[in-house]
């Protein structure tokens, strides 16, 4: 049951938002309800289509495809994977990238309506408004693991194998979830109060795709702008995954153990951002 300080909008102690295993323990009770919503989520997208969840798959395909012409074959760019890089290689390596942007794009993109889509539980109802970015999050890691299974599959079939540091891709995953989370709050409730927050973010999610390291290694960048580049986590992110799921090399712990760090602090910051503000939203519907 929610306390009488939730339920009625009432902002909780800064100690209590800013300490990791308060707000473990703040959302265990909704961990069911959070399930729930993320299968209502997936499945509601594809509802009423012929294809149903088969446009998981179909959708990043096609994406890969338009990429993979314009980048690989008009531009002929690369991606690093040494002077024999071959375009099967460059695909592989480009749908790695653009599976885990893509995660981050769907979710930085529909957070600013998070709650402005569902008016009745801010007005009608109690309910734990904070979970509705988790369960964008949440709707966003499915997704990812369905985008992966196109890539795994070439990598078994027209590949090298998957080497055994793929079992480390859900450590390095960890930062980003944190991140992408922290930023999806911050932004839900941004949104309730800047109704141009809905139209700045696709624009800020072009500019991030291309600072990124999405469609370029970052071991081509020359040393003095790389050490800029790896400012931005997300390309750091993405070169990790890479490193571990295609090229079967360790993570760099101290580089990991940073950006955890900044997304854990991101994550926190975004959450009692949220927690704060939430009261108002009524007020602002």
């Amino acid at each position: 049951m929610l306390s009488t300080a939730q339920s009625i909008g009432h902002p909780q102690q800064l100690r209590d938002l800013l300490l990791p295993w308060r707000v473990v323990r703040h959302f265990r009770p909704y961990a069911g309800l959070i399930q729930q919503f993320i299968k209502r989520d997936i499945l509601s997208r594809y509802r009423g289509s012929y294809l149903g969840i088969f446009w998981s798959l179909l959708r990043p395909l096609a994406t890969l495809a338009i990429y993979t012409v314009v980048f690989g074959y008009i531009f002929e760019s690369k991606l690093g994977n040494g002077p024999t890089e071959s375009k099967l290689d460059f695909t592989i390596t480009l749908f790695c990238g653009l599976i885990i942007f893509e995660f981050i794009a769907e979710c930085l993109s529909r957070a600013p309506t998070a709650i402005l889509s569902n008016p009745s539980y801010v007005t009608k109802v109690v309910f734990p408004l904070e979970i509705l970015p988790v369960t964008i999050v949440g709707a966003g890691l499915v997704q990812m693991m369905f985008s992966s299974i196109p890539l795994l599959t070439a990598m078994l079939l027209f590949g090298n194998g998957i080497p055994l540091t793929v079992f480390w891709l859900p450590v390095i995953l960890v930062p980003l979830v944190f991140l992408i989370l922290g930023t999806c709050w911050f932004l839900a409730s941004l949104g309730m109060f800047i109704r141009d927050i809905n139209s700045a973010v696709p624009v800020a999610i072009q500019i991030l795709m291309f600072a990124s390291a999405i469609f370029y290694s970052i071991n081509r960048v020359p040393p003095q702008v790389r050490r800029y580049l790896l400012l931005n986590p997300i390309a750091g992110i993405i070169n990790q995954v890479r490193s571990v799921v295609l090229w079967g090399i360790s993570p760099d712990w101290s580089y990991y153990l940073a950006v955890l760090t900044f997304g854990l602090i991101i994550l926190m910051i975004g959450y009692a951002f949220f927690m704060r503000t939430k009261g108002a939203f009524a007020d602002v519907m």
